[in-house]
């Protein structure tokens, strides 16, 4: 029988990537976003290949969130996979010198965003007892870096959280995973630091992960016979020992 998925954050990045994957493969899309024009170029994109359905919303929006998702047609309404990919990072501070908006932003998207929508869906799944839900976390949710602070609390909760789910839908036969990438070059530093020139340096002198290599991956998680599950993944490009520590090249 063909799935349907539900991905948060798929106008970029690993979300995008993941949906283009999953196309490859027959499996139904349900593409969320803010960026309507980009959900629609995605859509002209893939809908020759598989079934796409588009909702542009803020997942730290709550009712944003749960009326956008209760909004599905019948067709879409049966979500087998849940992709809870939206995040963002913003600002890269000691903790006494932080910003409470990009503290706030970090929370509510990360953390806030990921509960509203795995509330909207994970009903239909403990009620048919199947499905599968894949939390894109961050190395930063294993240990803490220098200024991480907010954002790396913000990812260890998106673990825990996982962790939790994995418990609580245990008796439902659902699935609950998480991958959690080191670096990987998206818009990522782009939006933390906000246009300022460091983002343009953050992946240069090594081969950080792409978006695709991170979409493969989820695809394996999804692919897998319904009894295994990859419950926690941890990637890095193979430049990367730990979160600090990055083997670059030196231009000559």
């Amino acid at each position: 029988m063909t799935k349907t998925a539900l991905i948060t954050g798929a106008t970029s990045g690993i979300g995008k990537a993941t949906a283009y994957e999953f196309a490859k493969h027959n499996i139904n899309l349900i593409l969320c976003g803010r960026r309507q024009k980009r959900l629609d170029a995605i859509k002209k994109d893939l809908e020759n290949i598989t079934n796409v359905y588009t909702l542009c919303f803020d997942v730290k929006d709550k009712e944003s969130t749960f009326n956008a998702i209760a909004s599905l047609p019948e067709t879409f309404k049966h979500i087998d996979i849940l992709i809870n990919n939206a995040g963002n990072a913003h600002g890269l501070d000691p903790i006494h010198e932080g910003n409470i908006d990009d503290w706030d932003a970090m929370m509510d998207i990360n953390v806030k965003g990921l509960l509203y929508v795995s509330k909207a869906v994970i009903p239909q799944m403990t009620a048919r007892k199947s499905g599968h839900i894949i939390n894109v976390g961050s190395s930063a949710g294993k240990e803490v870096y220098p200024k991480g602070n907010v954002y790396c609390g913000s990812k260890h909760a998106v673990l825990a959280i996982t962790e939790g789910m994995r418990i609580d839908l245990n008796p439902f036969g659902i699935k609950v995973s998480a991958i959690n990438p080191g670096a990987v070059e998206t818009e990522f530093s782009e939006v933390r630091f906000k246009g300022d020139k460091k983002a343009n340096d953050v992946y240069k002198g090594f081969d950080a992960l792409q978006s695709q290599d991170i979409a493969e991956i989820i695809y394996f998680m999804v692919s897998r016979p319904n009894h295994v599950n990859l419950a926690d993944v941890l990637v890095y490009p193979n430049a990367q020992a730990n979160t600090t520590i990055i083997k670059k090249h030196i231009d000559n």
